[in-house]
């Protein structure tokens, strides 16, 4: 029989690490992890650049130089698998002084992740950088292995509460606690990344760049996790000992 106490501790366990796992979800799927706030463009003359940087960016070869000036240009957001821009609407834009703006996204692909990163952007004759390599690589990657871990700790919780035993909580809370830290991982990778890209390639004057919504989500999702790990040891080890005094008891 388990105790109220434990009990109720694995019950907020559980529904912290459900709003986890769909902040954390939502997080990984949509592109607001960072974006930035271009001035103005102004029109005259601009137009035909502008719809050929457009295009190379939605149609064109994947190049890290290519994608992040226009990104920076226009009012661009990065995610870990999109990188979006805003662009005019299906209509006479350029004979209108402000048009109809648009979201334009385009996903990475699974090669893409992959790629590695140079020391000069957009330059595949420089030397690689490992450092950036390796930070694009986890940040997409550790959100996934969070989200198979805790996944992983749902089947463990289940098939305790179908033997009825208490002992596997404590592998459930471990479970917790690694996608937690691999969460916060993701996080720091992307923000090492963001930065060592803005050192190759500056954004021009006037643009700002500032986090997104995204990556709050997966900031908030990684206290709930280690929050839902802490209950479900804490309920583990308390459960563990209480029952091992109640044992000693009864032998006495």
């Amino acid at each position: 029989m388990v105790d109220n106490r434990y009990a109720t501790a694995l019950v907020i366990g559980s529904v912290l690490s459900l709003l986890a796992t769909v902040y954390l979800s939502v997080a990984v799927g949509t592109q607001h992890w960072y974006q930035y706030s271009s001035p103005p463009v102004k029109r005259e003359g601009s137009n035909a650049s502008e719809l050929s940087e457009i295009k190379e960016f939605i149609n064109g070869e994947f190049d890290e130089k290519v994608y992040s000036d226009t990104i920076f240009r226009l009012n661009g957001t990065l995610g870990l698998w999109w990188r979006c821009i805003q662009v005019p609407g299906q209509t006479h834009w350029f004979k209108e002084p402000d048009p109809k703006m648009e979201t334009q996204c385009v996903s990475f692909t699974l090669p893409q992740q992959f790629n590695p990163k140079y020391k000069y952007p957009g330059n595949h004759n420089s030397e690689e950088d490992l450092l950036r390599t390796y930070l694009w690589r986890c940040q997409f990657l550790l959100p996934l292995v969070s989200l198979a871990l805790v996944f992983l700790s749902g089947l463990v919780g289940v098939c305790a509460c179908l033997c009825r035993s208490f002992t596997p909580t404590l592998g459930v809370g471990v479970l917790h606690l690694l996608a937690g830290l691999c969460t916060l991982g993701s996080v720091c990778c992307f923000l090492a990344g963001i930065d060592l890209l803005h050192q190759y390639t500056t954004p021009p004057e006037g643009v700002e760049g500032s986090l997104g919504w995204s990556l709050y989500l997966a900031l908030i999702s990684f206290p709930l996790q280690m929050m839902a790990a802490a209950l479900f040891m804490w309920a583990a080890r308390s459960h563990r000992k209480n029952y091992t005094r109640m044992t000693a008891y009864r032998v006495a």
